[in-house]
């Protein structure tokens, strides 16, 4: 017997907006729940009849393959997906678009699906899955009413084509999928032999090699990458690897794109706030003295790389990054498990300030700043109101329904991670956005809790 789950969403555009931008292929990493460690296989780049999407996703400590092939294609009207192979025994999504009598639009999603095992597998799983399906469809019609919305803002400013390096980072593949669903177009730099079917230019920053002539014609060249910082422990050799990956390869675009005929409008560069140290209870602005240590002058010279472009006229920005809170990886997702256990309280006295951002803001304010031509220099990527880390560490356990209360000793803290644990976790760093408030930019989370929810799915 099948089971049928719907979900309506509204949005404020016209029903070949909302059609178009399920249609590219970035929608399906921005509907996919961000609490979802689901990954790509292979996708058609269309929702034509006979068209195919594989993925993996975790179901409890199992991946499972999903193989969608879509079976009806009806624009800007309809389109269906059927599963062909996954955890269901059947499974047949329908998406409908309908325009409604005070000129929104409507789109209905009606899935019916089986469960395998018949009557025992409703039984022991139905409830579950139905919790999921609307968790899930919830995630996904917050996601798209806040990207169209995102998109209309420029919607009077010509599509771009963009370049960008460090693409499959945490932040690189929500930006990428972002910029690809409204409209622009989006070419990957990358370090290995580029996929004939993909927009991809290969390079080599390591070894200085880049081909200028295909960087020819882009609007904006967009830099992310860089060793992570919080991946190893540091070592001399790691700490020289996080400088150099990001000053070798930022300087070589600079000027590589210096020298070009048809030079970028800008060019936007991943950069930290730990560009401000270690500053107590100090508010610290664009306007703000650097601090001192291994990641202030990292990050002095990261930005210092740029420099070829600016004084060749590019609009140059870098992107002072504070923690991006993500389910899936950063920060954020190192936390979860110790906090999900009950022992995500505070580190060490806990008054350490925390500058935060939601994903969606750093996506957001990223394309915020590419899209406004008066933006140049140095801006905070931070949510207006950080908070001290014994706060950060409560409202986690609020919305995760844990204690919060256990301390963490720093020593513990260097026990487990050494330099690079004690730099990232106890370093007091108080980071305001002025410049990006400004600029008239408006956050999609500007308070700790709803931004947790929101990236969690525990509304």
């Amino acid at each position: 017997m099948s089971i049928t789950f719907e979900h309506r969403t509204e949005v404020e555009n016209s029903i070949e907006e909302a059609f178009a931008w399920h249609e590219r292929k970035g929608a399906f990493r921005r509907l996919m729940p961000p609490w979802e460690l689901a990954e790509e296989v292979r996708a058609d780049d269309n929702l034509r009849e006979g068209a195919q999407r594989i993925f993996r996703f975790p179901m409890g400590p199992v991946k499972m393959s999903w193989v969608a092939q879509h079976t009806g294609y009806n624009p800007p009207h309809s389109f269906e997906d059927v599963m062909l192979k996954g955890p269901f025994k059947s499974w047949h999504h329908t998406h409908n678009f309908e325009n409604t009598s005070d000129g929104k639009v409507m789109i209905h999603d009606k899935v019916k699906y089986k469960l395998p095992m018949g009557f025992l597998g409703k039984l022991v799983a139905g409830r579950m899955i139905k919790k999921r399906l609307k968790r899930m469809f919830t995630a996904r019609e917050l996601r798209l009413e806040r990207d169209l919305k995102r998109h209309a803002d420029f919607s009077h400013i010509k599509r771009k084509k963009i370049l960008v390096a460090g693409s499959s980072g945490l932040i690189g593949r929500q930006l990428v999928a972002f910029l690809d669903t409204g409209g622009h177009d989006v070419w990957r730099l990358v370090r290995r032999t580029p996929k004939s079917n993909e927009k991809e230019i290969s390079w080599s920053p390591d070894k200085g090699e880049i081909d200028a002539q295909q960087l020819e014609g882009f609007d904006a060249i967009i830099h992310l990458g860089g060793a992570g910082i919080g991946d190893k422990r540091w070592s001399k050799k790691r700490l020289k690897l996080i400088e150099e990956s990001r000053t070798i390869s930022t300087t070589l675009l600079a000027e590589t794109i210096a020298k070009l005929n048809n030079k970028p409008e800008s060019f936007i560069v991943s950069s930290a706030v730990g560009w401000y140290g270690e500053r107590g209870d100090e508010e610290l602005d664009e306007h703000s003295t650097p601090g001192e240590g291994f990641l202030p002058t990292t990050c002095a010279n990261w930005e210092q790389s740029c420099q070829a472009a600016r004084d060749a006229g590019v609009r140059t920005i870098n992107l002072r990054t504070g923690i991006v809170l993500d389910a899936t990886g950063g920060a954020l997702g190192k936390m979860l498990l110790p906090a999900k256990l009950g022992a995500g309280g505070p580190i060490g006295f806990g008054k350490q300030w925390y500058s935060w951002i939601s994903m969606d803001d750093q996506i957001y304010a990223t394309h915020h700043l590419i899209m406004n031509d008066q933006c140049e220099g140095a801006y905070n990527l931070t949510a207006p109101n950080p908070v001290r880390q014994k706060q950060f560490a409560k409202v986690l356990g609020k919305v995760l329904k844990r204690p919060a209360f256990i301390p963490t000793p720093p020593f513990g803290i260097w026990v487990l991670f050494g330099k690079m644990g004690v730099a990232l976790t106890t370093e007091s760093t108080k980071v305001v956005p002025s410049k990006l408030i400004e600029s008239g930019y408006n956050f999609q989370h500007e308070n700790l809790e709803p931004a947790l929810r929101d990236c969690l799915g525990l509304w």
